[in-house]
């Protein structure tokens, strides 16, 4: 018993409560500083480049400490509103600005129906603000605290677009002459409209439907896209990687058809092929052609990707970040993606804000499985909202060596450029029948 109780003893089996504590060393940083806690949460919007953008905007109670988050829902931007500054601020009130990950699991259940723009886009604003905040606080940009540099900054795609493929080819060239390795092809908006001349489909010379709705020929869109591509390669020649937007515009079957016919110009990617609802189509587009497949743009719940890359059924993560929750599920499907050698390439347009440009950003400067980025131009206007937006250098996104995300809001110049009350347009086949984005 003697030799027992010494071995005891010795692995400190008999230890008592207080002398295990009494081990503990409080962490560095939280030496001579009292814990920072939630004070407020609150929404900002604004409208500098014309596209609705909602910022979150997290106080504490460290004078001067704050932090900013993306939550642009643009089409539905004034429905955030109150679910940040009610609920979230609310909930977040007194807690410890420091456990981003349990936060965000709670407030993602606490209004127990998960998911869905609305409450994912107000999670994510919460989600970059308290990433920020940690940023700020270690006196490091959020990318050091994602793990570092993979890379030397963001290379992105940019648009090219003209009623021709002259036109086109024409942008294309611009882009490279300024440094760009990658640009998406678009011959008019998505399903080519604004391009079929003055054709008045049956549906308005019926009375049907809204004056302003839109109309695609989707016969002639998919003929053009193979002749554009042609066109584009021939003129602009192979170092340029061209891209393309289908936008779901077309039915399935057509889509892979199509998509076969574009082999020959080696796309880098092919985005959103399909909608949501027909993702089941992925497996017979996967066997028939081997162009790289983007998708992911109007997914919402982070299981939504699970599937599809463990199958390996598309090449790129086309996700907007926003509207999965933030930087903390967009880091979870990165590390997922890169087991299955699906790399990223975040939804990037202008009804991202460049809040949630820099989050994307910090993002891509340190997972190992980055693609691509969309780019954007930002105007003076939004520049003067938002000090620290980020731009592009030789089709690069430079990424800020700034504390946090780098990037901050003047709330008296948001506050000249009011958000409006709009949707998304409304796309028609000639008969009048919805074209579903």
């Amino acid at each position: 018993m003697l030799a027992m109780g010494s071995t005891a003893g010795l692995f400190g089996l008999m230890d008592s409560a207080e002398a295990r504590a009494s081990t503990y060393e409080t962490p560095a940083y939280q030496k001579g500083a009292a814990p920072v806690t939630i004070t407020r949460v609150r929404a900002i919007t604004t409208a500098p480049g014309g596209s609705n953008l909602v910022i979150v905007k997290v106080e504490t109670s460290e004078p001067g400490l704050y932090g900013l988050g993306c939550a642009t829902f643009t089409q539905r931007a004034a429905v955030v509103v109150p679910a940040i500054d009610i609920y979230l601020n609310d909930f977040c009130s007194g807690r410890d600005v420091d456990n981003i990950e349990d936060l965000w699991m709670s407030a993602y259940v606490s209004s127990y129906w998960r998911n869905g723009p609305v409450l994912n886009n107000a999670l994510s604003g919460l989600d970059q603000a308290l990433w920020d905040i940690k940023g700020k606080r270690a006196k490091m940009p959020v990318y050091q605290l994602l793990g570092g540099r993979s890379r030397i900054n963001v290379d992105t795609y940019i648009h090219a677009s003209g009623k021709t493929v002259e036109e086109i080819a024409d942008e294309v060239q611009k882009y490279m002459d300024q440094g760009w390795r990658h640009v998406r092809i678009q011959q008019g908006g998505y399903g080519g409209t604004g391009t079929f001349g003055k054709v008045v489909p049956d549906f308005k010379a019926a009375g049907y439907a809204r004056e302003t709705d839109g109309y695609s020929d989707q016969g002639e869109y998919l003929r053009r896209v193979p002749k554009m591509f042609e066109y584009v390669r021939k003129t602009c020649g192979e170092k340029v990687e061209l891209l393309h937007d289908m936008h779901e515009q077309v039915e399935p079957i057509q889509a892979i058809n199509m998509i076969k016919e574009l082999e020959d110009y080696r796309p880098f990617f092919i985005e959103d092929p399909f909608s949501p609802e027909n993702m089941g189509w992925f497996k017979q587009l996967r066997t028939t052609t081997s162009v790289p497949l983007a998708m992911g743009e109007l997914f919402n719940n982070i299981n939504e990707f699970r599937d599809p890359m463990v199958n390996q059924l598309f090449d790129f993560i086309r996700c907007h970040i926003s509207q999965i929750g933030g930087i903390t599920p967009a880091m979870k499907v990165a590390r997922l993606g890169e087991w299955f050698n699906v790399r990223t390439a975040w939804h990037g347009p202008g009804d991202t804000s460049p809040v949630g440009h820099q989050a994307n950003n910090h993002i891509n400067l340190a997972v190992y499985n980055f693609g691509i980025q969309e780019g954007q131009f930002f105007n003076a206007r939004v520049q003067e909202v938002f000090p620290g937006t980020p731009l592009m250098e030789n089709g690069y996104f430079t990424v800020t060596e700034k504390y946090g995300l780098g990037i901050d809001i003047n709330e008296t110049e948001a506050a000249k450029y009011p958000i409006r009350h709009n949707g998304m347009g409304t796309l028609r086949k000639g008969d009048g029948t919805i074209i579903k984005p």
